[in-house]
């Protein structure tokens, strides 16, 4: 059995997502069940004192796959902000909720169109709104 890596959430990210998840909880809709176990499983802290390479809501991260040393960049996003350019992750796809609260230098399984998984390493946090005092977004 793997142990899961610690994660960090800001209590303003914190708040949304439950608000987010509030009307979906008597819906069974996949992705919900996994962000809400992550959410309790998450130290929050204060959005001003969030540690700057941490993965929270509207962070743009860019990722190394393992095996190839490919890079790639996606922004985690609440659901009515997915685009349709395969540039960002909503927070109810599970590897959008398996993202939050990660760390650069993390690594994680990520899910292959087909089947099979690949191995990611978060490089670098590109943009993070509490590090750019963006407390609304």
């Amino acid at each position: 059995m793997t142990t899961k890596p610690r994660i960090i959430i800001s209590d303003t990210d914190l708040d949304r997502l439950e608000r987010l998840l509030e009307p979906l909880a008597q819906k069974n809709l996949p992705g919900i069940a996994e962000l809400e176990e992550e959410l309790e499983r998450a130290e929050v802290v204060p959005t001003r004192e969030m540690p700057p390479t941490v993965v929270t809501m509207n962070s743009t991260v860019r990722f190394r796959e393992i095996g190839s040393g490919k890079d790639f960049q996606l922004t985690l996003v609440y659901p009515r902000e997915v685009d349709a350019d395969g540039q960002t992750i909503s927070i109810l796809a599970p590897v959008g909720s398996a993202l939050l609260g990660l760390s650069e230098g993390d690594e994680i399984e990520w899910p292959k169109p087909g089947g099979g998984t690949l191995r990611v390493r978060i490089e670098e946090i590109v943009y993070q709104p509490e590090r750019a005092g963006d407390y609304h977004r």
